[in-house]
């Protein structure tokens, strides 16, 4: 079959791999028909993470059940299905508890699996023809039937629209809220929708992309565009001096200021400044525990200089970690299915297999316009 594979910093290719196939009784095999380029694809893409080369990308993924193990009762050839970018065992303590981006069973020796991502296992991606879905009766989310005519919306669901759910959860974001976004690209994007859907009164996404920041804009959340000290000011000015009732990361530790300079604690410390007394943050930005890109050696190992004792005068609440993608992704496959969500809206490409190099070169540079990449490997 055709794949993304990584071979290097900046270098991936499309290439013949072995297919996938059922291994084990519980498996589905799942034909994909879209799977997108994620911004935390781009962390291996440049050679940030300890990526082997040869693994296939791909955590984003949607496509059509060809063949289901014996043991699989649920999930049936022919159902189009999104998968959760988190490897589940669906009983062990914490996917139990519906913590399932912290499964203690799929990553031997590790908390937390995944598809074709760096230290989540050894678990394929989906930037190809086929995927194995490991454990299909719990991880496939069946999708209605309107699936396949709204595929670009219930893509969405297999990552960056629970995810930016799950900043407003984590910063416990309710109706009537004013809310703070650091970040306008795809996550970023889907925080301030989600805030939005949830009722705030007001919604600001800060950032440094003014086509990114147009998108906010489209959904009515207040653009901002200056991610250093006129963008906190600006904040303050809005909520009448007192800063936003809640505040999202949707960045990590790749962020740059308004002169194209990396400063990973940028967004943290900005959004203790921006966010009010008592009120919280959520943290959904990837902050990785080793950068061998960084610039310096604080940063290699994954640490910032925080401005904790802010934080801890003005009893602020932090939430942060990976989104347990089943928590949520049920619930917003409904509000898509009834019209009153379409996450789509961010896409800005459809491109075939063959052209992922192009995308992931254009997306990586944040050329004007490239929002968010669907890789469709039917597509000519």
């Amino acid at each position: 079959m055709k794949a993304v594979v990584y071979n290097g910093p900046r270098d991936i290719g499309v290439a013949d791999v072995p297919d996938a196939k059922i291994e084990k009784p519980t498996d589905a095999l799942v034909r994909i028909t879209s799977s997108n380029i994620c911004g935390s694809d781009l962390h291996m893409y440049e050679g940030r993470t300890d990526l082997e080369p040869g693994k296939v990308l791909g955590h984003e993924n949607l496509g059509e059940v060809i063949e289901v193990g014996n043991a699989v009762e649920r999930v049936k050839v022919g159902d189009r299905v999104c998968l959760p970018f988190n490897v589940s065992c669906g009983c062990c303590e914490n996917c139990e508890r519906g913590l399932t981006a912290a499964c203690l069973v799929m990553n031997p020796g590790k908390v937390g699996a995944g598809y074709g991502y760096a230290g989540m296992g050894p678990y394929r991606g989906g930037q190809a023809e086929l995927l194995r879905v490991p454990h299909a009766d719990f991880n496939c989310l069946v999708l209605p039937p309107d699936a396949q005519e709204r595929e670009n919306d219930y893509v969405m669901l297999a990552d960056i629209f629970p995810t930016g759910y799950h900043a407003t959860e984590l910063a416990g974001v309710m109706p009537g809220d004013t809310v703070v976004v650091y970040g306008s690209g795809p996550v970023g994007l889907m925080a301030a929708y989600s805030a939005i859907i949830k009722g705030a009164s007001k919604v600001m996404v800060v950032d440094a992309h003014k086509d990114r920041l147009a998108l906010a804009e489209q959904i009515g959340a207040i653009p901002i565009h200056d991610t250093e000290d006129s963008g906190v000011d600006q904040v303050l000015e809005l909520t009448q001096g007192k800063g936003a009732d809640r505040g999202c990361e949707c960045v990590g530790f790749q962020c740059f200021n308004c002169a194209g300079h990396e400063v990973p604690n940028l967004t943290m410390n900005n959004l203790v400044r921006a966010v009010r007394a008592t009120g919280s943050i959520g943290v959904v930005g990837v902050f990785m525990p080793q950068d061998p890109g960084a610039a310096t050696e604080q940063a290699k190992h994954g640490q910032i200089a925080f401005d904790y004792g802010r934080l801890w005068e003005k009893g602020q609440r932090l939430g942060t970690g990976q989104t347990s993608v089943k928590q949520y992704n049920r619930h917003l496959c409904k509000l898509i299915e009834a019209g009153k969500a379409k996450p789509s809206f961010i896409v800005s490409h459809e491109l075939p297999l063959a052209k992922a190099p192009e995308g992931y070169r254009h997306f990586d540079a944040r050329d004007a316009g490239w929002t968010k990449v669907v890789l469709k490997p039917a597509m000519a």
